[in-house]
């Protein structure tokens, strides 16, 4: 099995389960907190197996950033198409919103500004602490 393949499924099933756990601390706090709030089994069920995919391919997806290519762009839109399609996916099937192009604007709008917001700290910091390591390497001498 490509060694990329088995990283994305044992990523995928050490952090899949937290998905149905932060879906479970949302709606112990919306049964306390919204007047009449109330689920059936479908709801439930559909929930917790679409928040455990959600997170489980989340997790995998994170292998995708390390594939060396020479193409890291074509990397990051895979990254990024894998986490709208999954999001999306598991939004549309809980109904979290409508099917509607309204609020597919709105959402895609939402996950791009955040996604490239999480992308453009992590490429800063990853940046920082490169320049800082060369830093300190250009700084050491080679023993002669």
């Amino acid at each position: 099995m490509n060694k990329y393949l088995k990283v994305f499924f044992l990523r995928g099933l050490m952090f899949g389960g937290f998905g149905p756990i932060i879906l479970g601390v949302i709606y112990f706090v919306l049964q306390y907190s919204v007047k009449h709030f109330s689920l059936d089994g479908c709801q439930v069920f559909t929930a917790i197996i679409s928040t455990y995919l959600l997170a489980f391919v989340q997790a995998g997806a994170s292998v995708l950033n390390q594939i060396e290519t020479r193409y890291p762009l074509l990397m990051t839109g895979a990254h990024l198409s894998v986490l709208y399609t999954s999001t999306l996916g598991a939004y549309l099937v809980n109904n979290w919103i409508p099917f509607r192009s309204e609020a597919l604007v709105i959402f895609t709008a939402v996950f791009a500004l955040g996604y490239a917001i999480i992308w453009l700290t992590v490429y800063l910091s990853v940046r920082s602490v490169s320049r800082k390591m060369n830093g300190k390497l250009k700084k050491e001498k080679p023993a002669a």
